[in-house]
């Protein structure tokens, strides 16, 4: 998974990139909603993590913008104003979930995981193509029943592309996912990881076709 979490408060902006970044899930972090705007328009994303109070643009303009143009990403107001009205506006104006601060990281990577499943229409943190399913829970993918040795980073591919079963990635958009904005990784890396992923595959039911001028995509064999 990858969000984009548009806070101004640099402590918070920080632990956040890290912890969630921990627990697998990719951060693209700014701290001005002109930048917010910009972002939610040139790159790819899962999830919008958006404070209301942000300079530049604040999270309402944001927000609004965003279904303007039919954007369909899941929104989570993250915000100190704790009032119902302050829910009541942000949801009416496009938001899908509403965490007010002080929080607890489980319960913010908890709803981030249920916003994207409800977008997907997959109610429950499973991915499967064929023989091969990744479960959320346990973070693993198994084959035929069988747990699946990946290293971390084919595990974070093969994660990426089963989130997009059927649905072709670019190298760029899947170096976006897996890798930290820290990362030096040239998108040639992934042609790498998809070719040992391939290897792993083979004749198993499942598989990862190159799409000419689109990327790769999973799918059933």
């Amino acid at each position: 998974m990858r969000i984009l979490l548009a806070e101004d408060e640099h402590t918070l902006g920080t632990w956040l990139c890290r912890a969630l970044e921990h627990s697998g899930i990719q951060v693209e972090w700014v701290d001005d909603g002109r930048l917010a705007d910009r972002a939610l328009q040139q790159r790819d994303h899962d999830a919008l993590v958006l404070d209301l109070g942000l300079p530049g643009l604040d999270g309402h303009r944001v927000l609004q913008r965003l279904r303007e143009r039919d954007q369909r990403i899941p929104a989570l107001i993250l915000t100190a104003r704790d009032s119902v009205d302050e829910k009541v506006a942000a949801l009416n104006a496009g938001a899908d979930d509403f965490l007010a601060k002080p929080f607890a990281l489980a319960e913010l990577e908890a709803r981030l995981h249920a916003l994207v499943r409800r977008a997907r229409g997959v109610e429950h943190p499973r991915f499967a193509c064929g023989p091969l399913v990744y479960d959320g829970t346990r973070r693993q993918f198994t084959l035929h029943g069988e747990v699946l040795a990946l290293s971390p980073r084919e595990s974070a591919v093969l994660r990426a592309l089963a989130q997009r079963t059927g649905e072709p990635l670019s190298k760029q958009q899947i170096v976006d996912r897996v890798f930290s904005d820290q990362d030096d990784v040239h998108p040639e890396a992934v042609e790498v990881l998809v070719y040992r992923l391939r290897r792993r595959l083979d004749g198993s039911g499942a598989r990862i076709v190159t799409l000419r001028g689109l990327g790769y995509v999973l799918e059933p064999d």
